[in-house]
């Protein structure tokens, strides 16, 4: 397969998440990458990531991760939790609240039992990550925190390789999640950030149905 050439985004972002998905895959060739497996974090990652599976001839996989949100404000995210393994917390955000994980630990319970409740509705076929590399792909870095618990639950599969690839974020949150990854790929990092969906011009929710589709294209690839 030709590779695709690499190329920017407009001054406006992107037209939608195809179209970033298709910009991003740009921006990968040069990491060459060893049999890649290509996650997309649900909802809004998962059309992204369809992309730059569908140019690296990748299997395509989906990984939930669920914000905890700041009491009274839902969309702040003071931590992150997937299905399996501990949750993580901008320890900093949660006290400026008043809080203490302790706090948190019904809404993380909540949000767990969602992941669980996605991660078996988006199911795939099992997938070894030894040896290979793990991409995880999202719409956009606002806080991080949804990324930063997935990159954690995929390191604990031991993949050669963890590579973080979003088509715009926070250059804050960039900087944050170097650590958890060994390489992060963020093609905008503009200083005046304020929300994912303001680099996008069609914006629109990702439903189950869409997300099915693609795996069922792509999840069998690689």
């Amino acid at each position: 397969m030709p590779r695709m050439r690499s190329r920017h985004p407009g001054a406006t972002g992107y037209a939608d998440r195809a179209d970033a998905g298709q910009v991003l895959a740009g921006h990968l060739h040069g990491l060459d990458l060893v049999d890649p497996v290509v996650f997309g974090l649900a909802r809004g990652g998962v059309p992204v990531a369809a992309e730059v599976a569908r140019e690296l001839g990748a299997a395509l996989r989906v990984c939930v991760a669920r914000k905890i949100g700041a009491p009274g404000q839902p969309e702040l995210a003071l931590g992150a939790v997937t299905a399996h393994g501990p949750p993580s917390y901008d320890h900093a955000l949660v006290r400026s609240f008043g809080l203490d994980e302790q706090d948190l630990a019904g809404a993380c319970e909540r949000e767990r039992a969602e992941a669980a409740r996605r991660e078996d509705l988006y199911r795939g076929a099992p997938v070894a990550l030894e040896g290979r590399d793990a991409v995880l792909v999202d719409d956009g870095l606002a806080t991080g925190a949804t990324a930063r618990a997935a990159l954690r639950m995929l390191a604990e599969s031991g993949p050669r390789h963890l590579v973080l690839a979003v088509p715009v974020g926070s250059p804050e949150s960039v900087k944050a999640l170097r650590g958890e990854a060994d390489v992060v790929v963020c093609v905008l990092q503009p200083v005046r950030f304020a929300a994912v969906g303001q680099w996008y011009r069609d914006f629109a929710a990702t439903g189950d149905a869409e997300i099915n589709a693609l795996l069922g294209e792509l999840g069998e690839a690689g």
